[in-house]
């Protein structure tokens, strides 16, 4: 065997096996599964891991933006006109966040924070000073008292003497500051004086800066990469006891600052809120692409706030039987101390429509008013947030409280708030760096195939060079012929004579002796 033909054969060899190891491998998902158990034992919530840094202190800014309902018919309303809004804002205020006393327990399968939150304003990006701008919007101390006294029409009626003594109203007119931050209300004010549990200054955002929403437990996703980030405890407290049924009160999911990575499109992202007091749901809407990072976008959809009619999961969230909202909102009076608060999406969005169309000044727009998450589906991380919601408060007829009577059961809209989130570029290219790794570690085996096609070409162009040479050498040439026929030009021979042509001795070319004669 030649050296020619042992290298054909050696090539040959080679192309072979790169294509069995490396179709193999695709088939098998061997590099792929390696990546990813890799993955699962990175991302988890334990000191010196891939996330825990970032978990505790979220790098990303975080904007949160406030958007009030200005009252603008308030005597109408009261005559039983259909009320108008303009929404003024945004207000918006930086949002710093981190986890606070991180402790590992249960031996370190566990890991305990309470998350802490403190805002600063930003006036670059608001319509206006808080401190100066004036909104004339619903009295929400005023309603919270009268719907404690729903049921009893002499305690109503004395209440509502003695709001007005103190110039209490349906409505009032504070600065963005004290309706966010905090003011002394004056009927609050009054009810302390004989209450002391009763606090008398109310803000929709008041003892929220700077605070925490109590002790969580998480898993650290050691035992098992989808619990990752998952609730178990808050407050000391598995599940919450505000709502009527098993099923609702549970505490599901994530509290939405971490989520397992590896996710899937078919799947629910439960996230628990302290804000609505229950656990929501969120399923995949579409795929998306944020600095170059692609992204699976979850949107909570329309069943999440559905009516018990639409969806009977949700009847346990209902307070009574009466007490039934409509889809699209949720009512939080049993953790937010009996007042007539409802919650739903900016604008009524997902929401029925008779919402919308009961106030002037309602337009529900996907774009501004969806909530949604987009997660890098490999790694879970969120690259871009939008937690949209909105702060409402159920106005109807109290009896002992006169003023109510040409009321119409309203949902009235306060103010909505934007919370939200892009990743910053440094962790943009952090994550860009592990999912290159992660791409070229799970493509090794189509890398394996190529190399392999590419032998394929090379040992199929020598073969066919081989044997091209061989028909070559196997064919035979002739570069003369058998018989030549003589021409007048072609002499192989030279005269011996320089005699002319008729000298009668010689021939035309060879001269001739004769023969001598015998002598006796």
């Amino acid at each position: 065997m030649t050296r020619r033909s042992c290298a054909i054969y050696a090539v040959g060899v080679i192309c072979a096996s790169l294509l069995v190891v490396g179709i193999g491998l695709i088939v098998g998902q061997v590099f792929r599964t390696v990546m990813h158990e890799r993955l699962k034992k990175e991302i988890v919530l334990v000191e010196g891991s891939r996330v825990f840094d970032s978990w505790k202190t979220p790098p990303p800014p975080v904007y949160m933006e406030f958007f009030f309902f200005n009252v603008t018919n308030v005597n109408g309303f009261l005559q039983g006109e259909k009320p108008e809004v303009k929404q003024i804002g945004p207000y918006t205020y930086r949002e710093y966040r981190y986890k606070d006393n991180v402790s590992m327990v249960e031996n370190g399968t566990k890991v305990s924070a309470y998350n802490t939150k403190s805002f600063v304003f930003l006036r670059d990006k608001s319509v206006g000073d808080p401190a100066v701008d004036n909104i004339t919007t619903v009295n929400i101390p005023a309603w919270a008292v009268m719907n404690k006294l729903r049921d009893s029409f002499w305690k109503a009626s004395l209440m509502s003497v003695m709001m007005g003594s103190l110039g209490g109203d349906f409505f009032t007119t504070r600065t963005v500051d004290e309706l966010l931050w905090g003011y002394e209300d004056p009927l609050l004010a009054y009810i302390a004086a004989s209450k002391p549990d009763v606090e008398k200054v109310f803000g929709l955002m008041y003892k929220k800066n700077g605070t925490n929403d109590g002790e969580f437990v998480y898993h650290t996703g050691q035992q098992n990469y989808m619990d990752y980030g998952r609730v178990e405890t808050w407050k000391g407290e598995s599940k919450v006891n505000f709502w009527t049924s098993e099923q609702s009160n549970s505490i599901n999911g994530s509290d939405g600052s971490a989520f397992h990575p590896l996710l899937k499109k078919d799947e629910r992202l439960y996230i628990f809120t302290p804000d609505l007091c229950r656990s929501i749901y969120m399923e995949f809407e579409k795929d998306v692409e944020v600095k170059g990072i692609p992204a699976y976008r979850f949107t909570p959809p329309r069943s999440v706030l559905a009516s018990k009619e639409e969806n009977p999961a949700n009847e346990g969230f209902c307070i009574s039987p009466k007490e039934c909202l409509g889809t699209g909102l949720l009512k939080v009076s049993p953790c937010r101390k009996g007042a007539p608060v409802v919650a739903s999406f900016p604008h009524f969005h997902l929401a029925d429509s008779k919402y919308a169309s009961a106030i002037k000044g309602m337009s529900p727009q996907r774009e501004h008013h969806q909530t949604f998450l987009d997660l890098n589906p490999t790694t879970g991380v969120i690259v871009r947030a939008n937690k949209r919601a909105q702060v409402n408060i159920l106005m109807n007829r109290v009896p002992g409280f006169p003023k109510t009577k040409p009321l119409n059961e309203t949902v009235f809209p306060v103010m909505f708030l934007n919370e939200s989130v892009t990743i910053d570029d440094a962790s943009a290219a952090r994550v860009h760096k592990l999912l290159l790794i992660v791409t070229v570690v799970s493509n090794f085996p189509l890398i394996i195939v190529g190399l392999g096609a590419i032998m394929l070409a090379v040992f199929i162009l020598l073969l066919y060079r081989a044997r091209k040479q061989k028909n070559e050498v196997e064919r035979i040439v002739f570069t003369k012929p058998l018989y030549a026929t003589s021409t007048e030009d072609d002499k192989s021979y030279s005269p011996v004579s320089d005699k002319d042509k008729d000298d009668s001795h010689n021939g035309t070319y060879i001269g001739l002796t004769p023969k001598a004669e015998p002598q006796d």
